[in-house]
């Protein structure tokens, strides 16, 4: 099974995004996953940017794909997808169907975890568009995944986004600027301040939800790392590790670690508990709430 690193959900300074990719150039992963998927008005890096990294990452022995856009709000968004459809250069990650029908018939992709992927016909169909890859919804149990697993088409790679907090909703509002008592195109960029999402508490002061611009997350932190066993099983092809602000190069060096059979899952969870923002859950794979933590059953 294949290590890839998601898109950058999050918006960071230009040297630090930079400074980011080139220690990313030395783990692990086999698929780095490029560009701004989360909000247009996210301007450190531009597309020659973005394709200078994925040259990088392909000097450094990994395959680059560059991600589209989630929402688009505009007539510059879909001008800044179709620039991106148009690279030849390296794969694209279709995350609306604006992009899927940009990308069809002209070339394959990935179908992103965005696309409402939940039953077999549509899989065919995602397939018959281009698709070579497709990411399962993040919301989706095992149960439903082994079920698509044995309709999908031949050749249809299958990849589940493992680590990371969940990309629950995208808005056209943008929350982090209303927090500021902002307008959203007035919003003077302040999801920088927030490298890792800014936590939304309860009245009863539990922590619940991240705002991240026009993106809402989960509080904790989805992590399948002692459910390989799973996915081998299932015969995913991909694993997606999600950016975080600090410590993704460890994390991406457990997730290895359980991949080469030198850690097993419990040990590899203990390991990994103190480098994530928050607590773990993995409610989602087991068919419960999300923001639970199931334990494995015991083999």
């Amino acid at each position: 099974m294949k290590l890839s690193l998601g898109p950058l959900q999050y918006y960071w300074s230009r040297q630090t995004v930079f400074d980011f990719y080139e220690a990313m150039a030395a783990t692990a992963v086999d698929i780095v996953y490029l560009g701004e998927v989360t909000c247009s008005r996210r301007h450190e890096l531009r597309l020659s940017d973005w394709l200078d990294v994925a040259d990088l990452m392909r000097a450094s022995g990994k395959t680059a794909v560059l991600s589209t856009q989630v929402l688009l709000e505009s007539g510059s968004d879909v001008s800044a997808m179709q620039k991106v459809a148009a690279n030849t250069d390296f794969g694209i990650e279709a995350n609306d169907m604006g992009a899927v029908s940009a990308l069809t018939g002209r070339r394959g992709f990935v179908a992103g975890p965005h696309l409402n992927i939940y039953n077999g016909p549509t899989l065919q169909w995602m397939a018959s568009m281009g698709a070579s890859r497709w990411v399962a919804p993040l919301e989706m149990p095992r149960q439903d995944l082994a079920l698509l697993q044995r309709e999908r088409p031949a050749g249809l790679q299958t990849e589940v986004f493992v680590h990371g907090r969940l990309p629950l909703a995208f808005s056209a509002r943008c929350f982090t600027a209303r927090h500021r008592n902002l307008p959203k195109d007035d919003c003077r960029f302040s999801c920088i301040e927030h490298p890792d999402g800014l936590m939304l508490k309860t009245r009863e002061s539990a922590e619940f939800l991240v705002l991240n611009g026009v993106q809402t997350q989960s509080a904790r932190v989805h992590s399948l790392i002692d459910a390989w066993a799973d996915l081998c099983t299932l015969g995913v092809d991909v694993a997606r590790i999600s950016p975080q602000s600090l410590h993704t190069a460890e994390v991406i060096g457990l997730y290895d670690a359980v991949r080469r059979e030198a850690l097993n899952g419990p040990t590899a969870r203990a390991a990994l508990l103190p480098l994530l923002p928050d607590r773990d859950c993995n409610g989602y794979w087991h068919g419960q709430p999300g923001q639970e933590r199931i334990e494995p059953a015991l083999a």
